[in-house]
């Protein structure tokens, strides 16, 4: 008899043991799971920023090329307005005075989408800010190039285009 509950405490014992090392031995893989979410996460929102500032530089590009060459387009009107004594456009110089006004309806609608881009997308709704007021600055020099004052619009550009750089800027 003694022998049997010998053998039962040694097999409890060894029981035990055994079952302490398989609880040592476990572990969990939750927190690295975790990690590859707010990695994929910050990825996905890093790609949205760089597409934000990719449109943005965009429209930088666009303006800046426009207005380089607008001046010169500019004091071809203003000439060619000026030479005609008698009042009478020329309707060459309409067609390209309308053309010009296309542009700045262009530009207007362009910097419209942009901001409701930046408006709509959460990532980039922090440089919003920063942006907002670009497709007013367009619209404003829309009116003035309708009214023919393309001095002034161009001046408005300007200033559209030193918003937009300070939003290129500001962006990470």
């Amino acid at each position: 008899m003694k022998k049997f509950i010998v053998a039962i405490c040694t097999m409890i014992l060894l029981s035990t043991a055994s079952f302490a090392q398989t609880r040592k031995r476990q572990t969990t893989k939750h927190p690295a799971t975790s990690t590859k979410t707010t990695t994929s996460t910050a990825a996905a929102a890093a790609a949205v920023r760089t597409e934000g500032a990719n449109r943005v530089a965009t429209q930088i590009k666009n303006l800046s090329r426009f207005l380089y060459l607008v001046g010169g387009v500019v004091k071809g009107i203003e000439a060619i307005d000026a030479q005609s004594k008698d009042g009478e456009t020329s309707p060459t110089n309409e067609k390209n005075k309308a053309q010009l006004r296309s542009s700045f309806t262009d530009f207007r609608v362009g910097l419209d989408s942009l901001e409701v881009y930046f408006r709509t997308t959460p990532e980039l709704q922090p440089y919003y800010t920063r942006l907002v007021g670009s497709a007013s600055g367009a619209a404003s020099a829309e009116q003035q190039a309708l009214s023919g004052q393309f001095n002034q619009a161009c001046n408005n550009l300007l200033a559209v285009l030193g918003r937009l750089t300070d939003v290129l800027v500001a962006m990470p």
